[in-house]
């Protein structure tokens, strides 16, 4: 995978610069190579640098209030010097009122203060992947755990346990045909305990049971983009059960992960369809 290198600047007199290290330093941790060109530099400066180093971006930071001059002054250099296709984004203490300007005069995003300093590298990532016309990797994490799957003989002899004495709340029931099994769910926090039993001997629930039990059978992860994970982890030489997603209990859209893959655990991609269990 292509690895991307940011020039981090200080134009002008801006004699602060702790926030661009920290920047600077986020950057590195989140796989980039980067260069930083120190205190009070010139337009001209930071551009030749930029060239020089053969950067994909540039990361510019102003406190001194001379963002509107100096900004938009570095993406006229680099056009002159045939290098605008290097992706300039700034940050710094900007007035919101300021960004429609510096925006318009082809700084491709302004980050404010507070922003997370991993958006900021999601950001340059994916607009040099787009420039370059490269395939993205997905490196946002699943975003919680949506529910552990649990395999029962039968819903009526296990539920008790979890409404009387764990004091859960249930929420549904209902069959998934394709499956063969029947689910229940059981709101824990923000996720999710799921109860199965097999409809009938076939299906992999009843297969489990006959193998291993009753007892967990799979963990599953909230996550967005299924289909581009999958293809990602089957690029990567993860085993997968499912290729494709398919529908699952509540109408959600799953796949399942193989646990040779996964040191024996059999994992879920699950996104609602909807976010009427959220």
């Amino acid at each position: 995978m292509k690895k991307i290198r940011v020039l981090i600047a200080k134009p002008g007199l801006d004699g602060h610069d702790r926030g661009a290290l920290v920047i600077a330093q986020a950057l590195r941790d989140y796989g980039m190579e980067v260069i930083y060109t120190g205190l009070r530099q010139t337009p001209q400066q930071i551009v030749a640098a930029a060239i020089q180093e053969d950067v994909d971006a540039i990361g510019l930071s102003c406190l001194s209030g001379a963002h509107n001059e100096l900004f938009p002054e570095i993406v006229s250099l680099l056009e002159q010097r045939d290098a605008g296709d290097i992706i300039v984004v700034g940050g710094g203490v900007i007035p919101w009122e300021d960004i429609p300007f510096l925006e318009s005069k082809g700084i491709q995003k302004v980050f404010t203060p507070g922003t997370p300093t991993k958006d900021t590298a999601i950001f340059i990532e994916k607009a040099v992947y787009e420039r370059d016309g490269i395939e993205q990797s997905i490196k946002e994490p699943p975003k919680k755990i949506d529910h552990i799957g649990i395999a029962v003989t039968s819903l009526e002899e296990a539920l008790p346990f979890y409404v009387n004495q764990l004091h859960l709340q249930l929420e549904a029931i209902e069959e998934v045909v394709s499956e063969g099994v029947k689910v229940a769910f059981l709101k824990i926090g923000e996720s999710r305990i799921e109860l199965l039993e097999p409809i009938g001997d076939a299906g992999p629930i009843a297969s489990f049971i006959r193998k291993r039990g009753e007892g967990i059978h799979h963990i599953a992860l909230a996550a967005d983009q299924i289909e581009d994970r999958l293809r990602e982890l089957s690029k990567n030489g993860v085993k997968l059960i499912h290729d494709t997603p398919v529908k699952g209990a509540g109408g959600a859209n799953i796949a399942f992960l193989h646990p040779k893959s996964a040191g024996g655990v059999l994992y879920e991609l699950c996104s609602k369809a909807t976010k009427e269990a959220e």
